[in-house]
């Protein structure tokens, strides 16, 4: 209810709270106007309009928080609902967009299908070449990076590059592959440091591998202790000298070898002293020898010896003119008699006319074991084996030496078969190179030549 003017009507109100503060503003009137001595308002009617009005904030208090709470929930409605409208604009916008690229990748394809392979090949970039660094001796240079090899290695995307010994291999390059063929600790230190900086190149071989070779004792130990089925292949008796050359009958002597001997330094690292070697006939020279040295024992071979180049997995043999068979009861051979190198002599068995079971060559079963087995025994890609038949027939074979990278230059096409191994490589390393397809003479295998 509520109160007119002069507090004496009464109208009705829906709100009790408010009829009850009304009431009492009229009691408080009422009782002002009758009296002016007595107190305006009482302790009693004082504390029902503090209820009032307390009642009446609170009320207002919820109202306002329900009407808060309400727009608050509209907000959060309202947004979501924005950002389910923008969801699906970029969903529209996705799908045209997988629309649009699906109608320019048939027309692309369309396209191509229409240009010759020839035109697309003009169009495609170039394979990058693949790199080879050589670091050789200035007479393997000479030898070995002819003309030939660096024309036909050109044709197939390979690029032959000097490496300056002037300068630090880190600063040169980059190389997808080294070959070298140096010795020393501040060469194989740079190596070190070079793999360091590219670990993904190719040194061909590693030093520790090829150090192998260089000494005689421990050079055909591995093919000593071969056991190929089906193939009998060994090396001569030998003894290592490494004393004074007066004790050397006594040695030889000892260890049971027969004459003649043939005479080889211990140290085999490519010198002209390193391919000085001798026969020695009676044990009466054999203190005219210069130790240290390895003494093998002569094996008659029919005067033929084989000559098998390793170039990765392909092999190539080539027959040379060796020592001719020394007869027992001889008596016109006696002393040391040097002998020139075999691999370097000038005419090859291939045009002479030799006797039919001197010439044939090993069986490719042998020499594919055999090259693979010391592959994976040395370490290594590049070398050849010296190997002579007992007797010139039969199938009793001897491997007399291993030489790292040895004479490629004199086999013949060696070009080709070179060329074939570095394309090999870059494709075990993935790279694609300019005309990289088939090989040169069908991969691997042995030839005659």
């Amino acid at each position: 209810m509520r109160l007119d003017g002069d507090a004496t009507t009464v109208i009705a109100s829906s709100s009790p709270a408010s009829q009850s503060c009304l009431w009492g503003v009229g009691l408080i009137q009422a009782a002002s106007s009758s009296s002016s001595s007595r107190d305006r308002s009482s302790p009693l009617s004082l504390a029902r309009i503090a209820a009032a009005r307390g009642g009446e904030r609170e009320e207002v208090g919820v109202v306002r928080r329900r009407r808060e709470e309400s727009r608050r929930r509209q907000q959060e409605q309202q947004q979501q609902q924005e950002e389910e409208e923008e969801e699906e604009r970029e969903r529209r916008a996705a799908a045209q967009e997988r629309k649009r690229q699906g109608k320019k990748l048939q027309n692309s394809r369309d396209v191509r299908t229409q240009i010759a392979p020839a035109v697309m090949a003009v169009a495609s970039p170039p394979p990058r070449s693949f790199t080879v660094g050589y670091a050789l001796t200035s007479k393997k240079i000479k030898s070995f990076i002819q003309p030939k090899l660096e024309s036909h290695a050109s044709t197939k995307g390979i690029r032959l590059v000097a490496i300056d010994r002037n300068k630090l291999l880190t600063e040169q390059g980059p190389f997808d592959v080294i070959l070298h063929k140096i010795t020393g600790k501040e060469w194989r230190q740079q190596l070190e440091d070079y793999k360091q900086k590219y670990p993904d190149v190719i040194v061909l071989d590693p030093p520790e591998a090829i150090q192998h070779l260089r000494n005689r004792q421990s050079m055909l130990q591995d093919v000593a202790q071969l056991d190929l089925c089906d193939c009998h292949v060994g090396v001569p008796r030998q003894l290592v000298i490494t004393g004074d050359a007066a004790s050397i009958p006594g040695s030889v002597a000892r260890a049971g070898l027969r004459l003649p001997l043939v005479a080889k330094p211990l140290v085999a690292d490519g010198t002209a002293k390193s391919h000085a070697m001798s026969l020695a006939y009676d044990k009466y020279c054999l203190t005219e020898l210069d130790p240290p040295l390895v003494l093998q024992e002569f094996v008659n071979h029919g005067g033929v010896l084989f000559k098998v180049y390793i170039v990765g997995d392909q092999i190539r043999v080539v027959r040379r003119f060796s020592l001719p068979d020394v007869q027992e009861g001889e008596d016109n051979c006696s002393g040391v008699i040097p002998f020139p190198r075999v691999s370097c002599a000038a005419a090859t068995a291939e045009e002479a006319d030799l006797d039919p079971q001197a010439a044939e060559l090993p069986p490719p079963q042998l020499l594919d074991c055999l090259s693979k087995e010391l592959r994976r025994r040395l370490g290594l890609r590049l070398f050849n084996l010296d190997i002579i038949r007992e007797g010139g027939a039969g199938n009793r074979y001897y491997v007399i030496d291993i030489n790292y990278f040895p004479g490629y230059g004199k086999m013949p096409d060696y070009e080709f078969v070179f060329t074939d191994f570095l394309l090999s490589l870059a494709r075990s390393k993935g790279q694609l190179v300019v005309g990289g397809g088939g090989a040169h003479g069908g991969g691997s295998g042995n030839t005659s030549s």
